[in-house]
């Protein structure tokens, strides 16, 4: 899948390095489980989400194939 210079540099806005996200679906068999946490450290130049996820994976979110959430308050 191709993606647009433009596109990624708004994927780098909403999703700045440090930001939390927590995964809704990933289809993948290694995949953390839906609901965990994650701190992005940043979105390479395809798009998809660098992710240091709370349970210790750094399995990336795919644009356009994974869904996260933006955790706006994160109480953990």
């Amino acid at each position: 899948m191709s993606i647009s210079r433009e596109k990624v540099e708004m994927l780098r806005r909403v999703y700045p390095a440090g930001c939390r996200v927590e995964l809704m679906e990933m289809d993948d068999p290694q995949a953390p489980p839906i609901g965990t946490k994650g701190t992005v450290r940043g979105v390479d130049d395809i798009g998809s989400l660098l992710v240091d996820w709370d349970n210790g994976s750094g399995l990336n979110v795919i644009y356009g194939e994974d869904i996260v959430r933006k955790v706006v308050d994160d109480d953990d």
